[in-house]
């Protein structure tokens, strides 16, 4: 059974930082995947960023560029999404999500089997 386990979000000012926390129990992470997904009241599931458990390989949405780092530690079987400079927009519920990607596309969700709860970040002006 696989399950992810984000923490970390929390209510921040704009120009905050935020560190989210994702950790993966029941999974082989060979060469799979892991990335963070966000969705905003009203607005459609957007993929943040990504990474290959693998090699290290990062992805990142252009809206995040130069602002979010996800990283990883392998023997913790956790992921990790440092957000800085936080904007208003991006607040939304913050999702880890679990995967082989069978199309090559990091940031697709439908490329991730497993999904976990989510953690709220707002972002205030």
């Amino acid at each position: 059974q696989v399950q992810l386990v984000e923490s970390g979000g929390g209510s921040v000012q704009a120009g905050g930082s935020l560190r989210l926390s994702c950790a993966a129990s029941g999974y082989k992470f060979s060469s799979n995947f892991m990335a963070w997904f966000r969705q905003a009241p009203g607005k459609e599931r957007e993929g943040v960023a990504s990474i290959q458990r693998g090699g290290g390989t990062t992805y990142y949405a252009d809206s995040v560029k130069g602002r979010f780092t996800i990283s990883q530690d392998n023997a913790k079987n956790t992921v990790y999404l440092q957000m800085s400079s936080l904007k208003p927009e991006d607040t939304g519920m913050y999702y880890c999500a679990a995967g082989v990607l069978r199309r090559g596309l990091p940031l697709r969700g439908s490329e991730y089997n497993y999904w976990g709860q989510g953690t709220q970040v707002t972002v205030s002006s």
